[in-house]
């Protein structure tokens, strides 16, 4: 109970915080401390939790990553790219909402550190003009990119857990797919309501327009097609946009200044620090043994500890390894239906967390209130436990 009552602690100094405007890395930071304070964690534990957040490859792929996406983004904008691959998705798809989620659900295909920041100025540039709040874009950019996390192999989360499982991977894919669905369909529910017809579009589409996507378009080729990492893909792109056209050396020099920004560098190392203390302090095996010792039943327990695992760490290989390898020894076994429900609790906890990184990232992007996108995931979130709960007892 003490555990419970610590995260509680630490999880509603995150969301205070943030309502309070404060810059999520700075939040994390702070959740962090309180997170060593609350747990007794000595000096070498501390000492090595830094040095693992520094020195993680994932630190590092994630600030190349964030700060090259900064960088891409203001020259696809200074050179009107965004503008005219904007104009193209309006020409070619025509319907508002089609063009609108197209770039989040594109970009969501790639299971890449930083892609939410990388959709945001294109849902930006897609909704100029319309009467939408900074909360209705950042629902939007958030939430239709998520739909292939259930279901891709792209992504490791459900690799993971049919390793895990020894569930056909195949299988598994199709258990999930009911709450893919279900995040696209709430998605038009809880967005987008008024508005309807289509974008004024023209009698010719422009080649220019259409080249547009090129830059895009070679990211996703590099990185799904022939599985180069995003930063490298990122890095090629942009040289070639400065040979293209022809940016001088003082423009080159601001706009990588751009990319390596304070902001950047402050929110990476918060939100790995509080990833290493989370495990490190122990918070997440506390809980998980808390729930066996008491013994509850087996469908609470298959909600609540992917769930609150997901919620903390905002990771989908962080519940499913974190977690999975009990469930089992608690459900003596792998069944498809227990499986796939614990995966479709797990990624609801993971798109409520405040430390998941496409949240954060497009919170910031945005400006977006943490409770006016709330109000929009909590319901989505509810309606895809209901799909999950009718898959359980179907299978």
């Amino acid at each position: 109970m003490l555990d419970i009552l610590k995260i509680a602690l630490v999880f509603t100094a995150i969301l205070v915080l943030l309502r309070l405007k404060w810059n999520i890395g700075y939040v994390l930071l702070v959740a962090s401390g309180l997170l060593a304070a609350l747990y007794l964690m000595p000096f070498p534990a501390i000492a090595s939790t830094l040095r693992s957040t520094v020195t993680d490859i994932v630190t590092i792929k994630l600030f190349f990553a964030l700060t090259l996406i900064r960088s891409l983004e203001m020259v696809l904008r200074e050179k009107e790219v965004l503008a005219r691959m904007m104009e193209a998705s309006r020409n070619l798809l025509k319907r508002k909402k089609a063009v609108i989620i197209s770039m989040p659900m594109l970009i969501g295909l790639l299971p890449s550190l930083g892609g939410a920041y990388f959709s945001a100025p294109m849902v930006d540039e897609s909704t100029k003009g319309l009467a939408m709040s900074a909360e209705e874009k950042g629902f939007i950019n958030y939430w239709f990119r998520h739909p292939w996390e259930y279901v891709s192999p792209l992504y490791p989360g459900i690799l993971l857990a049919s390793a895990i499982t020894a569930i056909e991977l195949r299988n598994l894919m199709l258990a999930n797919m009911t709450y893919a669905v279900i995040i696209f369909a709430t998605g038009f529910i809880f967005s987008m309501r008024g508005l309807k017809g289509e974008f004024t579009k023209k009698a010719k589409i422009e080649k220019k327009e259409l080249w547009s996507f090129l830059p895009v378009s070679l990211i996703l080729v590099m990185v799904m097609a022939f599985g180069i990492e995003l930063y490298y893909a990122l890095g090629f792109t942009i040289a070639g946009l400065f040979l293209f056209y022809r940016v001088g050396i003082k423009d080159i020099f601001r706009t990588l200044k751009h990319g390596f920004a304070l902001e950047v560098i402050v929110l990476i190392f918060g939100a790995m620090l509080f990833k290493f203390a989370m495990e490190n302090s122990g918070a997440v095996v506390h809980l998980s043994r808390y729930f066996t010792e008491k013994g509850i039943p087996l469908l609470p327990i298959l909600f609540m500890l992917p769930f609150i695992s997901g919620l903390l760490t905002g990771l989908t290989v962080g519940f499913v390894g974190g977690t999975f390898p009990l469930i089992l020894s608690l459900a003596g076994g792998a069944h498809l239906n227990e499986i796939t429900f614990a995966f479709a609790s797990g990624f609801v906890g993971v798109l409520l967390s405040p430390v998941h990184l496409c949240f954060v990232l497009t919170r910031e992007y945005f400006k977006a209130d943490v409770a006016g996108i709330y109000k929009k995931t909590i319901p989505g979130c509810a309606m895809i436990m209901a799909g999950a709960l009718a898959v359980y007892f179907i299978l």
